[in-house]
């Protein structure tokens, strides 16, 4: 298994390296949605990630944010986004990483990367060996009162703000302050750490948080969904803790949903 993380690791960091060589020379923005962009950017970065994993393991299977899917039904499936934070990325703010996570047999998270390329700062996980931030090993805070806690809240609230707005404004009456930094994987990363005691997003997709799910396992935490079910590679949204005040959290929010 470490074999594989090793893969995945050279590969966020061959992509990492590249988009902050790159930071500040977006030749071409692509519009997917409504106020949703890729760059030429993500693009590349995704390519050079599913080459260094298709070279070595040619029957896995890939989910990525910007080319899709391919073989769902394999053994392992790589969940891929290249660019976490590219709308920073756009407006020259360098809260952005690489995140690529690991299911085996559509269900464990069996392993997680998470690259932030400006601070050279290298997040990895596998599944039952701890997690680690530049190979020394991580933990989640201690904090088990919500007014102690420093958090991250999903900044896409045009999507649905009759629900996250009361779930934001009644969490801000119980914790100590609120961030949001624009970045998934900035968000997961410093959960895993203990730099921020939890994290909700409402609208995160899979490449979004696969990367964070087993890095903050290992690291003593827990993801689930938004009403507190188990998390799984298909979910949209998530809550991710230090496990101590996870079910407080899962109850403020899910009574706004």
């Amino acid at each position: 298994m470490s074999k594989i993380l090793d893969v995945g690791i050279e590969a966020a960091r061959v992509a990492g390296k590249f988009l902050w060589d790159n930071f500040g020379k977006v030749s071409q923005i692509k519009k997917k949605g409504d106020r949703d962009f890729a760059t030429n950017l993500d693009r590349e970065a995704e390519a050079m990630i599913i080459s260094k994993i298709k070279a070595r393991f040619p029957d896995h299977a890939i989910l990525a944010e910007e080319s899709g899917s391919s073989g769902q039904d394999k053994e392992y499936i790589w969940i891929i986004d290249p660019l976490d934070g590219t709308h920073n990325f756009i407006r020259n703010i360098d809260i952005f990483g690489v995140s690529i996570g690991l299911v085996h047999k559509q269900k464990d998270f069996v392993a997680g990367i998470i690259y932030m390329p400006k601070d050279d700062e290298l997040y990895s996980a596998e599944k039952g060996q701890g997690a680690y931030k530049n190979g020394r090993k991580i933990s989640v805070s201690a904090n088990d009162v919500l007014k102690d806690c420093s958090i991250a809240f999903d900044s896409s609230i045009r999507y649905s703000p009759e629900q996250m707005l009361p779930a934001l404004g009644n969490l801000a009456r119980e914790v100590f302050n609120v961030r949001m930094l624009g970045s998934s994987a900035r968000h997961l990363s410093y959960v895993a750490e203990g730099v921020l005691d939890f994290v909700v997003e409402f609208h995160d997709r899979p490449w979004d948080f696969a990367g964070g799910v087993c890095l903050i396992e290992e690291a003593g935490g827990s993801l689930t969904d938004l009403k507190g079910k188990p998390l799984t590679y298909k979910n949209i949204g998530y809550i991710a803790s230090n496990k101590k005040i996870h079910q407080r959290v899962v109850e403020i929010v899910s009574a706004c949903l």
